[in-house]
């Protein structure tokens, strides 16, 4: 059986520690920005010191979602200045191909901004069904995280909602499908082709996020490592 790979993305964005902490940590600010998931609701802590468990939930289809649970735990005061967190989630949803899985988030102060990036792995579901369809999955899911990454940059940066840059998103999608579509209606093969890849490969707008602005693989050891706090966490 092939080995999977371990999802990481990591990004560089110019903004002050504690909003990017802030809008990565509180539910209502995360899922806004995060295409992973719908909602995210913390639940009731039993200490104040304990980790924090929570419910998330993500829409596949009109009317239906798919659910599960989570636990995790933030460090803030790291000697470097950077902060981490970690986390262990599964689900029980019939129609979840994640079963579980962990993962973790690092803050990192440079000079140019600070190094957001994640890494995380799950166990597929489904059985053999699973296996077969955790290849495209895990792509989709890897590119979904670097385009929230992005989204999530230009909240910060630019002051672009969310909200707005998902509308931009889609129009940049759908100018990049009329174009192709204009070209394959009216146009000689070859030519109608090569518009095609130029429409795909085209940048879009700074204003627009893009998952292909992101780092997709970690550029040493130690990003790619998970934080020790990691190992304190129970399975949700």
């Amino acid at each position: 059986m092939a080995r999977r790979r371990t999802l990481y993305v990591e990004t560089v964005i110019r903004a002050d520690l504690d909003d990017l902490w802030r809008q990565t940590q509180e539910p209502r600010q995360h899922q806004r920005w995060d295409l992973r998931f719908t909602w995210i609701d913390h639940l009731p802590k039993t200490e104040p010191d304990a980790a924090q468990r929570f419910r998330y939930a993500v829409r596949v289809l009109p009317g239906l979602t798919v659910d599960g649970t989570g636990i995790s735990v933030g460090e803030r005061t790291k000697p470097d200045g950077s902060r981490t967190s970690a986390l262990r989630f599964s689900s029980a949803h019939p129609l979840s191909l994640i079963r579980s899985g962990s993962g973790y988030w690092r803050y990192v102060p440079t000079s140019a901004g600070i190094r957001f990036l994640t890494g995380y792995d799950y166990q597929p579901g489904w059985g053999r069904l699973g296996a077969l369809a955790d290849r495209p999955f895990r792509l989709l899911l890897g590119w979904g995280t670097a385009w929230s990454f992005d989204r999530l940059r230009l909240w910060l940066e630019r002051g672009v909602p969310p909200e707005v840059s998902l509308r931009r998103a889609l129009l940049d999608a759908g100018t990049r499908l009329a174009v192709c579509a204009v070209a394959w209606w009216a146009a000689p093969v070859v030519l109608a082709a090569a518009v095609t890849l130029a429409a795909l490969l085209a940048p879009p707008l700074p204003s627009t996020p893009a998952a292909r602005r992101c780092r997709r693989t970690p550029p040493d050891r130690r990003s790619s490592t998970a934080p020790s706090t990691l190992s304190t966490l129970e399975q949700p």
